[in-house]
């Protein structure tokens, strides 16, 4: 199989969907689970916070939520098999204010990578475009969709409750990371053949 250069989330992607949840529920006296998480706005998800109080409160607590956010199963393993055979470039929504922290995060996790761009913003259809990536890997639904559309490239998509909308062919629902190798070495070994 010929190296690919694969286009890789981290929130919700390479940690878990529900990272964030300890510390809302800590923070907003609540006990909210994973399913509860029906809407990607968590602020739609739980109308009960007030938008403007979850955004002030978030942007504080964006360093210790990304510090303590657990790995995915099964990632460390997957990214580090692929290291050796691909190139992994994370792309993420965050700000460079929390650039620090993400490098450290994946120091301290030993998951390796060819380059980590943190956007400061869910559209990353342009930085996926100029790194050339030829498959992509996300959490967020219509991030996922758009970036098929317009790159013609597959997404693997990880399943959560707040992403499970319909989606087109090439957009790809995916449960772990073993999945997710599965799919990449079936897929690209048949387009070898």
């Amino acid at each position: 199989m010929s190296p690919l250069r694969l286009g890789i989330d981290i929130d919700g992607t390479v940690t878990t969907p529900d990272a964030l949840l300890p510390h809302i529920n800590r923070k907003f006296n609540s006990q909210f689970v994973l399913d509860d998480i029906t809407a990607y706005s968590l602020t739609e998800s739980f109308p009960m916070l007030d938008p403007e109080e979850f955004a002030a409160w978030f942007k504080q607590a964006e360093p210790e939520i990304y510090r303590t956010s657990p790995a995915h199963e099964h990632a460390r393993e997957i990214l580090s098999k692929w290291n050796d055979l691909h190139e992994l470039y994370f792309i993420s929504a965050r700000g460079l204010e929390v650039k620090d922290v993400t490098f450290r995060w994946f120091e301290e996790h030993q998951i390796p990578f060819h380059h980590i761009e943190l956007t400061g913003s869910h559209r990353k259809i342009e930085t996926a475009r100029r790194f050339g990536v030829d498959v992509f890997f996300e959490d967020k639904h219509d991030n996922a969709v758009d970036i098929h559309e317009e790159l013609g490239i597959p997404v693997l998509l990880f399943d959560a409750p707040y992403n499970r909308m319909p989606i087109p062919d090439g957009v790809i629902r995916i449960h772990d990371w073993r999945e997710a190798d599965e799919w990449i070495r079936t897929e690209f070994a048949a387009k070898k053949a």
